[in-house]
Order: C-alpha cells, then structure tokens, then sequence
C-alpha cells in the first residue's frame, strides 16, 4: 500500500509538470524530442529511493520469511514497471559503478546523492539478505525473470567459462569511468533501449536477443554480463540469512535442482579426503605458481593497449584534432575545437590535458591487467578447491533468490498442506 501510494503522487506529479505549457517561441525553433531521461526534483529522486528500499525490504521478507514465488513476482513486475518503463531504467544500479569510479577519479565531479544510495544500498541489503536486489528490485533482472519460459540446464564447464566475464567487463567499465574516457557499461546497456523504447539500432538487437535467449536459458545478462553482480556476489557471500531450499530435512530428491533454471544449485558430494586431495593438490599448486605469472603478463597487455584506448578519451582525441588543424593535416574545424578556441586558450593547454589523461589511462589499463590476471589466475585456484555438502544448498553468492526451488520441493509443500508425507 505504501509502495502503491508513492507511486500514485509521483506519477501525479510528473503529470502535473507535462500539464505546464513550453515557452513560446518567434524564431521557427522547436524543442528536440529529448532521448534520454531527465533530472528529477531533488523530492522525487528521493521517492525513487524510498521504493527503492521499500522493494528490497518486501522483497526480503516474502523471499526468505514468507516463502512466497507469486510474490517475489509480482515485485519484480512492478520494478519493471517503475524504475524500468516509467523511470526508463534510470537510475540504475548497474550503472553507478561509473559514477562512483569517477567521482574517485576526478575531484571536479560530484556524487550525486540518489545515485550513491542506488549503489550502496542493494550491497547493504546483500550483506543482510543474499541478492534481494537481483529478485526483484532490479529493472534488468525483472526483465528477464519475467520471460523465462523453457529454461535449459547449461553444462558447469560453459558457467565457468562466461563466469569470468562480468568480473573483467567491470574492470574495464571501472578504469574507463575513473579516467573520464566513457560510460562503457551505459552504453551497451541491453535493456535500457527496450524500457525507452528507443536508441541505438544495435543496442536495441542486443536488447532484443537477450530476451529472446532468455526464454530458454535464465537470465543471461546477469549470469555472463552484468558488472554489478559481481559486487553483489562478494557481498552475498557475508549475509547472515539466506535462501533455504527445505524448510525442514532435506529429501535429497533433486528436484528443486531440476527447477533452478540459473545452475545456482549444488547437489551433496561424496568428499573422500585421500583420493580427492591427492587428484586436487598439483593442480592447486600448479595455479597458485601461474597466478604471479598471469597478473604479469595482463599487466603488460594492459600497458600495451592503453594508447588504443587513450583516444576514446575527450582530451585526447582534442589534442589530436588540435594537431591536425595545427599542421594543415585537415580542412576546417570542429564544434570541439570551436569551443576549445573559444576559450582563448592557447594549443600548448589541450596538448597538456591530452598528456594527463594519457598518463591517467596508462596507469588504469596497467592495473586493469592486474585485475584481468587476478580474475582468470584465481578462477583457476577456485576451481581445484573441494567442498563437502551433505544437502542441497543455493550457492550463496550466485542465487539471485527467484524462490522457485521452493515450488518445487516436497516439505513446503507439506508446510503449506498441500501434501502429507510418510
């Protein structure tokens, strides 16, 4: 009711200000139709934060407390709904990553307030919770949760393989922001276009093609892609309540791991300490060696591609127009340019900025390769690590808490009186 109220006065509201007549103007010019969304008053930005932890917090209570599917479902229709159609996916979650990184690298830029909230919050609520975030509140994962129709089982070597990905796109989407070279992550964002109904024809087929592979494996962005799971999933794996598949004594039926349709389920092992050590410690040993050898090598790959990447930065791609102008390499100018002489500032300044975001970005691209090294050495080292599960358990970090093993699992149904079991 609360959540339905404050939604009722912001629509109310922002119908209040459509209803506000455009200036009138003499000069034959028209306002352009804008495509991105716009500034909110300072007072509905806080109403966006407000639901925000309103989700979240039904989200955990009928996940983990209530036990219910149909309503985690119904939360994740109305985030798609709101922070998606209506507030067309803006601010998003995913994205403030580059905020923040920019706001750590460039002292001119101020955090805004509401998009720090929807930074930190979700990470709060996953220390507590698990990823509730991802259950419900999140615009892209309702998305495709809500989709999900055939779903198939992909093979645990595949879950690895595309595991590593997001771990690297938020390296790359961190380094590019903190440099001020672009807003990677926003920019191939695959279902902002679809909630704006609108954008770059190839973003708009990525978007597309997202959802129609979502229909048979469950939710592809956020298992391969997205950036902001893998904070989500550090976060997780610290939470003091969690999703429970049984509420009672585990049957061992396999059932709800059949039902997940995100691998996120693990069956018990039969764990033999003698063999399995003796078969996983020289691979253990051999990647601990590698790791050092591989944080190196990405190290230098990184260094290597940083004049590449450079020139997607503004200073930089100035300066090399300013070059060519200069030498009579090129006819005309550029509004850039224009507006760079129209400071009255010598050519010697934006060659002096060119070399300060050069540096800035040599030096993010070397510990991007670190971080490369780090991610691919340690998913080796994970990888010959051995575990003994006497039940079946969600995995804590990757469950995005979508509460369909308990549809599937005999004891609820005798919790719910369904069924009586012998």
């Amino acid at each position: 009711m609360l959540a339905t109220a404050v939604l009722s006065v912001a629509i109310w509201a922002q119908e209040e200000q459509k209803r506000q007549p455009p200036p009138e103007f003499t000069s034959g010019y028209f306002p352009p139709t804008p495509t991105e969304p716009q500034p909110r008053l300072d007072t509905f930005a806080y109403v966006d934060v407000v639901l925000l932890i309103v989700v979240l917090s039904l989200t955990a209570w009928f996940l983990l407390r209530v036990r219910s599917r149909p309503m985690v479902r119904l939360l994740a229709i109305f985030s798609a709904l709101y922070f998606g159609f209506y507030r067309l996916g803006c601010v998003c979650s995913v994205g403030s990553i580059q905020n923040v990184a920019l706001a750590l690298g460039d002292s001119n830029y101020a955090l805004p307030l509401t998009v720090g909230a929807f930074f930190a919050i979700p990470l709060a609520f996953a220390l507590f919770f698990g990823r509730v975030f991802c259950a419900a509140a999140c615009p892209l994962g309702a998305i495709q949760d809500l989709v999900v129709l055939r779903p198939k089982q992909t093979s645990k070597t595949l879950d690895h393989i595309l595991g590593v990905i997001p771990y690297l796109y938020l390296g790359l989407g961190v380094a590019l922001a903190y440099t001020g070279a672009q807003f990677l992550i926003c920019q191939f964002d695959p279902f902002i276009s679809i909630y704006r109904l609108g954008g770059p024809q190839g973003v708009l087929l990525f978007g597309g093609a997202m959802l129609a592979i979502g229909t048979v494996i469950g939710r592809p962005y956020c298992r391969y892609l997205c950036p902001y799971s893998v904070l989500l999933r550090w976060a997780s794996v610290l939470a003091r309540w969690k999703v429970k598949i049984t509420p009672g004594e585990c049957l061992h039926c396999h059932l709800c791991a059949d039902e997940c349709p995100f691998g996120q389920i693990h069956p018990p092992t039969r764990f033999d300490p003698p063999t399995d050590l003796a078969t996983a410690r020289p691979r253990l040993i051999r990647s601990l060696i590698a790791l050092p050898f591989l944080i190196v090598l990405f190290a230098w790959m990184g260094h290597a591609l940083a004049p590449v990447v450079s020139r997607s930065h503004r200073d930089v791609a100035l300066a090399d127009r300013l070059w060519l102008e200069e030498k009579g390499r090129v006819r005309g100018t550029t509004e850039e340019t224009d507006a760079f002489r129209a400071q009255a500032l010598p050519n010697a300044e934006g060659y002096r900025r060119a070399v300060v975001a050069r540096k800035r970005i040599d030096l993010a691209m070397t510990w991007l390769g670190v971080w490369f090294g780090i991610v691919i050495g340690g998913k080796l080292i994970l990888l010959n690590v051995r575990r003994r599960r006497e039940d079946y358990e969600t995995d804590r970090s990757g469950c995005v808490g979508c509460a369909r093993c308990y549809r599937s699992c005999p004891v609820e149904h005798e919790r719910l009186g369904w069924i009586t079991l012998e």
